[in-house]
């Protein structure tokens, strides 16, 4: 099950359907995507060859409104990834009320090994082979895993061609001078700083006291750790795809940050540390490299999983040593891994939760879009603290009322009410 990322979300269905009001029969069309497009991409690289890739574009359902998901490129992308993705997007727009159904996006190549004008190629070349499948009122891209704001820009200029005048609203995630908003790149980075502490108001605990370990120094886990070290936490571990830096002591979060910002790698960084060549030697002399599977077993208050699906199963979940688990990446848990966290008292803070900054922020900048006109940055963060910090006290308040076993089942007797609730009204046609 940890090897297919769909089978892991129908578990997490299945446990939640004896706590959900959801008619049996509503239940199981909600199990299957409402269509899957693969298309194939043939692209002429910058060194003169032709190379054939292969996307996808799910779209998993729309009782609820348009569909709404990222775009990734990523050597592991997989249909079944894709379809798995679409549900969990499905769930989180509903957990956090908004008008939207699910989608997920995918394209099978290694951003690393491709230029910016192969990039460029590739994606004007998939959106032509999903286009007639998105649309401002139809299904709305963003980003996700090595795609980001210039990726948009070229999906919303090609879908633009075709039509023959601009469409912002076509995706979400642009940069600002065509339509972006302001804090969207951050958003889904700092809905996980929020709920981490939200929870630990929930739990009574000091947030200044906590240590984190955040297996992911992207996009979200390096958004989520700045704010969390603003708060007060000690960040004591980060990592990407090469290890991790650990210190006991708590990182210089910022310079990490920068290193990472400016491309750099964390072996790099870390080497760097040992070396003494870290602008902040006092503070880094005790640091060192850490491997990603370490920094999961580390004693910490919070782990924040913010990298790919399936990384802590049931092979080592008896070595995860933190009192609390808050899912910045999609589906890291695995239903077996799950219950043995419930049993040992581990709060997990569910992805279709804990990630739901960028959908939300995601939703603003295309009702932004669709008014012409645009908010401030302080507007766009206080609609997205608002909306999260709802959902959370639903989450906690379904949870408190004693019949649900944790946070996962807790979030998706929600989503699936609502979305079962919008299927009975709208019935089944023909």
């Amino acid at each position: 099950m940890a090897d297919d990322p769909f089978e892991n979300m129908l578990a997490q269905m299945d446990r939640a359907e004896e706590y959900a009001e959801v008619d049996h029969g509503i239940f199981e069309r909600l199990k299957h995507p409402e269509r899957t497009l693969k298309v194939t991409l043939p692209v002429k690289l910058e060194s003169g060859g032709v190379e054939v890739f292969e996307g996808y574009r799910c779209q998993f359902d729309s009782a609820r409104g348009p569909f709404k998901g990222g775009v990734r490129y990523h050597p592991s992308v997989t249909q079944r990834e894709v379809e798995a993705l679409a549900g969990w997007m499905t769930w989180k727009a509903a957990l956090v009320d908004l008008p939207y159904g699910g989608a997920k996006g995918g394209v099978i190549c290694e951003p690393k090994e491709l230029t910016d004008r192969d990039l460029e190629r590739l994606t004007r070349r998939y959106t032509e082979g999903i286009r007639r499948m998105i649309g401002p009122e139809t299904d709305v891209p963003a980003p996700d895993m090595n795609t980001n704001p210039q990726t948009m820009a070229w999906m919303m200029d090609t879908y633009s061609m075709y039509e023959g005048y601009t469409v912002p609203k076509v995706v979400t995630g642009k940069p600002l001078e065509i339509g972006g908003t302001p804090g969207r790149v951050e958003a889904t980075g700092r809905g996980v700083s929020i709920i981490t502490e939200r929870l630990f108001e929930y739990l009574e605990r000091d947030l200044t006291e906590a240590t984190v370990a955040v297996q992911g120094f992207g996009n979200v886990g390096a958004n989520a750790a700045r704010l969390l070290d603003d708060a007060g936490a000690r960040v004591v571990a980060a990592s990407d795809v090469t290890g991790g830096a650990y210190d006991p002591e708590g990182l210089d979060v910022p310079t990490l940050a920068t290193h990472v910002d400016a491309g750099g790698l964390m072996e790099e960084y870390t080497a760097g540390v040992v070396r003494g060549v870290s602008d902040d030697r006092t503070r880094w002399d005790e640091a060192g490299h850490i491997d990603n599977e370490t920094l999961l077993s580390l004693d910490v208050d919070v782990l924040i999983p913010a990298a790919v699906e399936g990384v802590i199963t049931a092979h080592n979940v008896d070595d995860i040593r933190a009192s609390a688990v808050v899912e910045a990446a999609n589906g890291p848990t695995t239903v077996a891994a799950d219950e043995i966290l419930t049993e040992r008292d581990v709060q997990v803070v569910p992805d279709i939760l804990a990630n739901t900054g960028g959908v939300i922020v995601s939703y603003l900048e295309w009702v932004q879009n669709s008014q012409e006109f645009s908010w401030p940055l302080q507007t766009v963060n206080a609609e997205l603290e608002r909306r999260i910090g709802s959902a959370f006290d639903e989450t906690i308040a379904r949870y408190d009322d004693g019949d649900v076993p944790d946070l996962r089942t807790a979030a998706y007797t929600i989503a699936l009410e609502r979305t079962a609730s919008a299927h009975e009204y709208r019935g089944l046609f023909p």
